[in-house]
């Protein structure tokens, strides 16, 4: 995300802004205090374990062609 962000980003706008205009109008600063601390948290496991089995279907995939 942060890369689509980045290349679309304009020369005369901030990331926030860019950000915004990419959204529809909303701020990344519309979201906070919208999850708890606890949703956040199991979001994040959720996130770092997708990520985790991405990394080890690479390495078994890798690991067939080696």
């Amino acid at each position: 995300m942060y890369e689509h962000i980045k290349a679309n980003k304009r020369a005369d706008e901030s990331f926030s802004d860019a950000v915004e205009r990419l959204i529809g109008g909303r701020s990344l600063r519309d979201l906070r205090g919208i999850f708890d601390t606890e949703e956040v948290n199991e979001m994040r496991d959720a996130v770092e374990a997708a990520d985790q089995e991405d990394r080890d279907e690479v390495r078994n995939i890798t690991d067939r062609f080696e």
